[in-house]
């Protein structure tokens, strides 16, 4: 299981890590923060990034803030920040 802290940009251009901001990621999303949109697309991005269902990912804190952490199941730690590179 793979775990990640990202802080999000929501109303982006497009969806994408942006780089690093301390021990976080910065990601960029494009969705409203509204009606869990956001919550959507960022699950969205990590599940294709992970080349996992959506239900294998999910946001364990920060659910309604800007710094969450979201875990992905069946994906090796190393192997999901490879893609974020």
């Amino acid at each position: 299981m793979a775990g990640l802290t990202v802080k999000v940009h929501p109303r982006a251009r497009r969806t994408a890590i942006t780089g690093r901001l301390g021990d976080a990621w910065k990601l960029a999303l494009a969705a409203p923060p509204v009606d869990g949109k956001a919550n959507e697309e960022c699950i969205r991005f990590f599940a294709e990034l992970g080349g996992v269902p959506k239900s294998r990912v999910r946001i364990v804190s920060g659910s309604t803030s800007r710094v969450k952490v979201v875990e992905v199941d069946v994906v090796a730690q190393e192997e999901l920040e490879k893609g974020l590179l």
